[in-house]
């Protein structure tokens, strides 16, 4: 469930578009969010995409600008619409495939992700680019993450790997800390340092940062100072990288693409390796 179905309380399973042009500002304002406490700043349209399993039916993927109780942010979401019928909604199911139509959909990654600071295994001229959005303290990530940084470290002409941090200090409120001292690593050209903290020892609610520091001193004999991930770079650069998440309508970790692509099972980089 995105995080605007929780917030507003204007969506209902299938609607009536108000005009058979459909305008995606005009329906967030007008017919979406009702919620009197949430402003509508704007809307941003990052991509249409006609639906190959559902003939007449268009995803759009946008960003929403709101204010909720005077603080501002953007949030992802799709609406699936039928111009020429005058419908639109949240959810689409093929009861026939007993599957979601449009599931998988993410924007298309542009060129800008692909860039030498956050490129951190493989070489930038490789056939093949990954990108992957985690969170050191995610458990999928955990298992993941390491693999396919070996992978990649083992076919360097094949792979260049970005990495970007999306911590979900929700959940894992250690990642907002952690993140951090991997962003000062990965500055440093420190990558192994930094994918070390992928085995770090630490409780998912630690936030004293000494505390953090402590046991990434204690267990890998790595120093990085609170000075250090206390540098306003360094927390801008983790502002961008989840910003550049919620561009993609990142959904969870870890979120991956290969070859601007999403990949929704996120090992598709191995059929690239198997076919060698």
């Amino acid at each position: 469930m995105s995080l605007m179905l929780k917030l507003s309380t204007a969506i209902l399973a299938t609607t009536l578009a108000s005009n058979a042009n459909f305008n995606l500002e005009d329906y967030i304002k007008n017919d979406f969010i009702k919620n009197p406490q949430i402003k509508v700043n704007g809307v941003e349209l990052l991509e249409k995409k006609d639906l190959k399993d559902a003939k007449g039916w268009q995803a759009y993927m946008f960003l929403m600008n709101l204010s909720i109780k005077n603080k501002a942010d953007k949030y992802p979401e799709t609406l699936y619409v039928n111009d020429k019928e005058g419908l639109v909604t949240t959810n689409l199911y093929n009861y026939k495939t007993h599957k979601a139509v449009g599931k998988n959909l993410r924007p298309k990654m542009d060129s800008s992700y692909f860039n030498d600071a956050h490129l951190i295994a493989g070489k930038k001229d490789a056939k093949h680019k990954l990108v992957v959005f985690s969170d050191p303290m995610c458990p999928f990530c955990r298992k993941y993450v390491p693999t396919i940084y070996n992978d990649v470290k083992a076919h360097p002409n094949d792979f260049a790997l970005y990495y970007y941090h999306m911590p979900l200090t929700r959940i894992h409120p250690v990642s907002g800390v952690l993140t951090r001292v991997m962003e000062v690593l990965q500055k440093e050209g420190k990558m192994e340092d930094a994918m070390k903290m992928y085995t770090l020892n630490v409780p998912l609610g630690e936030t004293n940062e000494d505390k953090v520091l402590q046991a990434v001193k204690k267990q890998f004999n790595i120093n990085v100072s609170k000075a250090d991930i206390d540098k306003q770079d360094i927390k801008d650069d983790v502002k961008s990288d989840k910003d550049k998440g919620t561009r993609i309508m990142l959904r969870g970790t870890p979120t991956v693409y290969v070859d601007g692509k999403f990949d929704p099972e996120t090992m598709g980089y191995k059929k690239l390796i198997e076919k060698k």
